[in-house]
């Protein structure tokens, strides 16, 4: 079976190699003839001539043997140590990996390499450019689609069920809650929730009177008089829009210290009281095991699926704006942040680093295993092709040399 699929470019290195083979094998021709002719003259200038052509040859004959003996047996004569790449293809195959292994796949040469590529320099730079962000978010959105488009609702609702539920059930959640709950109190981070929450219950009331006056009328006692009734509930109905504005205006309001109050002795419950950790624990497990949880968290993932692809395929979308903006922060903070690009950098260093020193030998060894699988008659031509062009320079060399060797030694010849 063929491992080696040729490629477009072999048609051009093919012609190349016969180009050079011609041009060398020319000048071994022309050698031969200019010794032929010189033969016999050998006295004067043609005794250099002679010398010159007939080293040539020798040095020409060497340098073809030597080039052709890599790739196969010359004249197709079994002589030993000849047709190397075909005898000794798993263990060139098994050499270069070990090659590659220790001066390419070391955490230090990544390292190296790493920190004189200007990594975060170079990303700013790029994304400095309008058009480079908008190339980023593209190829960003088609993969995001990709992925997006690939996951079954089938699936999602697997995991869910299956595995997600599961884990959230077996796991306690009422200490990390209490924890969670008391850093929120602390913070003062709910109190936004709670200015929202009066603000839309004073609106509400403000609003819709007539809906307060319905509610209560409908729970009066059928003995009490209407206008008894009316006075109560205007009373009551006034009371309670008083009642919600004040707690609106005034941060420490005896209701608001009382909702803090609560929510810091329900975090101190979850996090220390074990009845309240096994009601909360219950509550949590009736809740992930109702059958209903599975296709609610399925049409949810449906809707955020749909929204998510149509902002992603939209480029005038307010996805693809807050991507641009946040690009272009961050191409400003790579050029002028060198704590960030720095931090930047380092990560990206541990984390080819990881890979070097956990794969670095699965990645060289693919090398001598796929050098394995080459036949060797095809690995042999290949090869050839690749660098057979270059080694013909040899032969051409060696021709020359040869005949300035031939030259230099009928001088000496001739001094003695």
């Amino acid at each position: 079976m063929s491992f080696l699929s040729p490629s477009p470019a072999d048609e051009a290195r093919r012609a190349a190699l016969r180009r050079m083979r011609m041009v060398a094998t020319s000048l071994l021709v022309l050698a031969f003839v200019v010794f032929a002719v010189t033969n016999g003259h050998q006295s004067g200038g043609w005794g250099y001539v002679h010398t010159a052509a007939e080293a040539a040859m020798v040095g020409a004959l060497a340098d073809w043997f030597a080039v052709t003996a890599i790739f196969k047996h010359p004249l197709g004569l079994p002589i030993p140590h000849t047709a190397l790449i075909k005898k000794r293809k798993d263990e060139l195959g098994r050499s270069l990996e070990e090659f590659v292994g220790d001066n390419f796949l070391t955490e230090e040469i990544a390292r190296e390499r790493l920190a004189s590529a200007n990594v975060g320099v170079r990303l700013g730079t790029w994304l400095a450019q309008p058009d480079h962000r908008t190339r980023a978010l593209t190829e960003g959105a088609r993969i995001a689609t990709a992925g997006l488009t690939r996951m079954r609702e089938e699936d999602v609702h697997e995991f869910v069920v299956n595995v997600l539920m599961p884990r959230l059930i077996k796991e306690p959640a009422s200490p990390i809650l209490g924890r969670f709950l008391a850093g929120i109190v602390e913070d003062g981070a709910h109190h936004g929730l709670v200015e929202m929450g009066l603000s839309e219950i004073h609106d509400w009331l403000v609003e819709n009177p007539k809906v307060f006056s319905t509610l209560l009328n409908e729970r009066a006692p059928w003995w009490t008089p209407p206008w008894v009734d009316e006075r109560v509930i205007n009373w009551t109905y006034q009371q309670a829009l008083n009642w919600v504005r004040d707690m609106r205006a005034d941060p420490s309001h005896s209701a608001r210290v009382a909702l803090d109050d609560l929510l810091v002795q329900l975090a101190t419950d979850l996090h220390d009281n074990p009845e309240v950790q096994e009601r909360a624990e219950a509550l949590k497990e009736r809740v992930l095991t109702h059958p209903q949880v599975g296709d609610t968290v399925e049409s949810l993932w449906v809707s955020v699926r749909t929204s998510l692809l149509a902002a992603l395929a939209d480029p005038e979308s307010s996805l693809w704006a807050r991507g641009h903006a946040w690009l272009g922060e961050m191409s400003e903070t790579l050029l002028h942040d060198e704590t960030t690009r720095a931090r930047l950098e380092g990560h990206l260093a541990d984390i080819v680093a990881f890979f070097v020193n956990t794969y670095g030998d699965e990645l060289a060894m693919v090398i001598s295993t796929t050098v394995d699988r080459w036949d060797a008659e095809e690995a042999s031509q290949r090869m050839e092709l690749f660098v057979g062009r270059d080694l013909q320079f040899i032969r051409i060399n060696g021709t020359i040399v040869g005949a300035l060797a031939g030259v230099i030694i009928h001088a000496i010849g001739q001094v003695l």
